[in-house]
């Protein structure tokens, strides 16, 4: 299932990707349903910058979703892949134990807007891979994928304004 997904910055695109790949950032931010994360790689060599994290879903399942788990976790990684001086990266989401069955992947694009502002963009699919109920699963699935990103957009503005008041 195709998705978009648009979010204003009060801070340039580089000052935006370089928190969107930061570890301490990243895992302080807290996710409606998903535990606090732990950071599995973190990489900041280079123009590409690079965070992977893995969440455990501790939310309340949906019927569908909890029979396709038969009983086990759902646990979910997520990557993202930056190059904090032009604003380009990866986004992807997947399921640990079957990325096969349950993933997403983003283009991420963070432009200058007018003054010292910007604007990320996400542009990707989630995908459930189930016969005959995967479409289903998918419509139920990506509004909480999606508000997510809107909660760590929230946290992004937030500190951006927050570092902006110390300087």
């Amino acid at each position: 299932m195709h998705f978009t997904a648009e979010h204003s910055f009060p801070a340039e695109p580089a000052r935006v990707g370089a928190l969107m790949v930061d570890p301490v950032f990243e895992a302080s931010v807290a996710l409606p349903d998903l535990s606090p994360p732990e950071v599995v790689e973190h990489s900041d060599a280079g123009a590409e910058h690079g965070l992977r994290l893995r969440y455990e879903y501790i939310g309340e399942l949906d019927p569908l979703a909890k029979r396709l788990l038969a009983g086990r976790s759902l646990t979910l990684v997520q990557a993202v892949r930056l190059d904090p001086a032009t604003g380009r990266g990866t986004l992807t989401l997947e399921a640990e134990a079957d990325p096969g069955r349950l993933h997403g992947s983003a283009r991420i694009t963070i432009d200058a807007e007018d003054g010292d502002s910007s604007v990320r963009r996400l542009d990707g699919d989630f995908v459930v891979k189930v016969p005959l109920v995967g479409g289903a699963v998918e419509r139920r699935l990506l509004p909480g994928v999606l508000s997510r990103f809107d909660v760590e957009a929230a946290a992004l503005t937030a500190r951006l304004r927050a570092d902006d008041t110390v300087r």
